[in-house]
C-alpha cells in the first residue's frame, strides 16, 4: 500500500514544485518589466530636458533676433521658418515630439505681451528624476507632473533677483493654458517681460 502510494505523492511534489518555478518566473518577469518601464522613463525624461530646451533656445533667438520691436513668435512653426528676414531664418530644426505623449502637442505658455514665450507637456505622469537639475530648470525639482516642467524664455538679465534659478515657473496647474493647436488667448494686463510674475500671469 505504502509503495502505491509513493508515485502519487511524486507527482503532487512535482506539480507544487512547477507552481513554485512558475511564481518565480512570474515574480522575476514583473521585476524586469518594472526596470525595463522605469529605464524607459528616465530615457523620456532625459529626451524631454533636450527638447524642451531647444525649443526655449528657439524661442529665446527669435525674441532676440527680432527686427525692430522685440516679440514672442506667435506658432512654434515661425520657429521652424521665420518669415521677418529676406531669407527665412530657421530657429528650430523641426517641431519636435513631446517624448513623454509621441505627439507635438505642447502646452503653450503665453507671454503677457503677446506670442509664446514657453512650452510644457500634457503629461500629468509623475517624474522619477526630482533633484539635480541644470541652473535653468531649477524650478523643477520635486515637480509633481510632467507639466510642471515648463520650458520658457525670461527676458530679465541673470543678476535680477526675478531671473535667479530660485525663480518659480508658472504652475502648469493655471487655468489659461493652450496646446499648441489653439488660437492664443485675448491678453490681460501685462507685467514686465521676462520676470516670475510675467510668467505666472502669462498662464493666468
Amino acid at each position: 500500500m505504502q509503495s502505491g502510494n509513493r508515485p502519487a505523492r511524486s507527482r503532487g511534489f512535482t506539480y507544487v514544485a512547477m507552481l513554485l518555478a512558475v511564481a518565480a518566473i512570474g515574480v522575476g518577469l514583473a521585476a524586469t518589466g518594472l526596470v525595463w518601464s522605469h529605464a524607459s522613463q528616465r530615457e523620456k525624461e532625459r529626451e524631454l530636458l533636450f527638447v524642451g530646451d531647444q525649443i526655449r533656445q528657439a524661442i529665446e533667438r527669435f525674441y532676440e533676433r527680432s527686427p525692430g520691436v522685440k516679440r514672442y513668435p506667435k506658432s512654434l512653426d515661425e520657429l521652424v521658418s521665420d518669415a521677418r528676414f529676406p531669407s527665412p531664418e530657421r530657429h528650430l530644426r523641426r517641431i519636435y515630439a513631446d517624448p513623454m505623449t509621441g505627439k507635438a502637442d505642447w502646452v503653450l505658455m503665453d507671454a503677457p505681451a503677446g506670442g509664446i514665450m514657453g512650452v510644457h507637456s500634457k503629461s500629468d505622469a509623475t517624474p522619477i528624476r526630482n533633484a539635480a537639475f541644470a541652473l535653468r530648470n531649477a524650478g523643477f525639482q520635486d515637480a509633481k507632473t510632467y507639466q510642471d516642467w515648463v520650458f520658457f524664455h525670461d527676458t530679465q538679465p541673470a543678476s535680477t533677483p526675478a531671473a535667479t534659478p530660485a525663480a518659480t515657473p508658472p504652475s502648469a496647474s493655471s487655468p489659461n493654458p493652450r496646446s499648441a493647436a489653439e488660437p492664443a488667448a485675448v491678453q490681460g494686463p501685462a507685467a514686465a517681460p521676462g520676470t516670475a510674475a510675467a510668467a505666472r500671469a502669462a498662464r493666468r
